[in-house]
């Protein structure tokens, strides 16, 4: 009787839980919905119509010389053109005119989403590479960009990236692709390639939200048999296997390329996802793994900080201490549907009994500074398993001339939502941020 009494705990606390990230989902698309509107309306209402007159031509082509910054979305994003037209940046994008937001994989890889990355940019078709593919039981080819976003793009001619969240990690993994030269065809890639990187919330670390979610703290890889992911997995495979093309181009989780719909795999095939027989969760080659403290230990053990190539990176926190106590730091200023996580977060504990910690040296007052979905010790900087060069700023003109090949962060207040589609309550220091960001990258 006891053992169905905690089961049923447990589905009761399942379907809390998703009802909140339903919740979530939600203000997040109504927030981005009425922003879009105002900021349209505005720019209708108080801009200068550019196509007029000689000023449209001069702005375009002065817009044409530069090189672009390119905003890399997170986990569950988008990038230009999803969800009806929405910014993930919250019309941040617009403040720079030569801004390219991608629409990348929201629930693959670290490795794929990269991939993807270069060929959005330079253009052609999408290679996974041959040894990935056949171990991750995907095709190796995948969207095809046709001429690319910005086909110019070689040592000459480098690229700005500002990465939120997961995006940041996505792109520390293209510029080690680039340096290692790993693109077929493409044998004069560099590092020198990337004038800089700007993280924002970035995932460098990894974060023990995962475990929360349902990823197994003994290893970081797979997930546990009752858990929120688990339900995620489900209607991710449900999603592709319907395949419905308007509710595709919609939005896209990014599993085009393991043929999961029902036209390709019939009946028997979606069995084979559900059961984890195949698939993405079945190989591990989507994003959850990448995002475990183990899982992106893993990916920092291949990836350098190059000494020719700026970084920046802003860390958000929305802990303090009460009486020595790791507590969300007040109601105010985080939103509701990510005060519960704060708080989980913020006591978190690697269980006891497992066979050894995520890391030497671990402790787990370390990571109890969150924002809601990362930790702050994840974002600064490359911490594990060797320590980047960083430094943290207070005041900007403390560091000036910046030199290259070391972290710079700053610490914000601020919720992981703070830099994306909710500019309404990001307010005044989101538009100095963004417009320092792009500031930085045009000198």
């Amino acid at each position: 009787m006891a053992r169905w009494w905690g089961l049923a705990l447990q589905l009761a606390e399942l379907f809390v839980s998703s009802l909140v990230h339903m919740l979530y989902g939600f203000y997040i698309f109504s927030t981005a919905v009425a922003g879009d509107l105002s900021l349209s309306l505005g720019d209708s209402l108080f801009r200068p119509n550019f196509f007029d007159g000689e000023e449209e031509t001069s702005s375009t082509t002065n817009a044409h010389d530069l090189p672009p910054i390119v905003l890399v979305h997170g986990i569950f994003g988008f990038g230009k053109g999803r969800l009806g037209g929405l910014s993930y940046f919250a019309g941040a994008e617009k403040k720079d005119d030569r801004v390219l937001v991608p629409d990348l994989g929201s629930l693959t890889s670290i490795y794929d989403r990269a991939r993807e990355l270069f060929y959005y940019l330079k253009g052609g078709q999408v290679d996974y590479g041959e040894e990935h593919s056949h171990s991750c039981g995907h095709s190796q080819l995948g969207r095809n960009y046709g001429i690319g976003h910005y086909s110019e793009w070689d040592e000459n001619h480098p690229i700005h990236f500002v990465g939120h969240s997961a995006g940041a990690q996505v792109v520390r993994v293209l510029h080690q692709m680039l340096a290692d030269k790993a693109f077929r065809g493409y044998e004069t890639t560099s590092e020198k390639w990337i004038c800089s990187i700007t993280s924002l919330s970035g995932a460098f670390n990894g974060t023990t939200r995962t475990y929360l979610d349902g990823m197994q703290p003994e290893d970081g890889a797979s997930m546990k048999p009752l858990c929120l992911l688990q339900l995620c997995r489900i209607g991710v495979i449900l999603y592709d296997w319907f395949d419905i093309p308007w509710l595709k181009g919609y939005y896209n989780f990014g599993f085009d390329h393991f043929h999961m719909s029902r036209r390709r795999v019939g009946i028997r095939g979606l069995f084979r996802c559900l059961v984890g027989r195949a698939g993405p969760f079945a190989s591990g080659d989507w994003i959850l793994p990448d995002l475990t403290i183990q899982g992106s230990i893993r990916i920092n053990g291949r990836i350098r900080t190059f000494p020719d190539t700026y970084y920046f990176s802003y860390a958000t926190k929305r802990t303090g201490k009460l009486m020595g106590i790791t507590l969300p730091s007040g109601v105010f200023g985080i939103h509701p549907l990510l005060f519960l996580r704060v708080l989980q977060m913020s006591q978190w504990r690697h269980p006891p009994d497992a066979p050894s910690p995520p890391y030497k040296g671990y402790r787990d007052e370390d990571w109890w500074d969150n924002d809601g979905a990362l930790n702050t010790i994840s974002m600064t900087h490359p911490r594990f398993p060797v320590e980047h060069p960083s430094q943290l700023v207070v005041h900007d003109s403390e560091f000036s001339p910046l030199k290259p090949g070391i972290w710079y962060y700053k610490m914000v207040e601020g919720d992981h939502i703070m830099f994306i589609i909710n500019r309404e309550r990001a307010g005044v220091e989101f538009d100095l941020i963004y417009d320092s960001i792009f500031e930085r990258c045009r000198k």
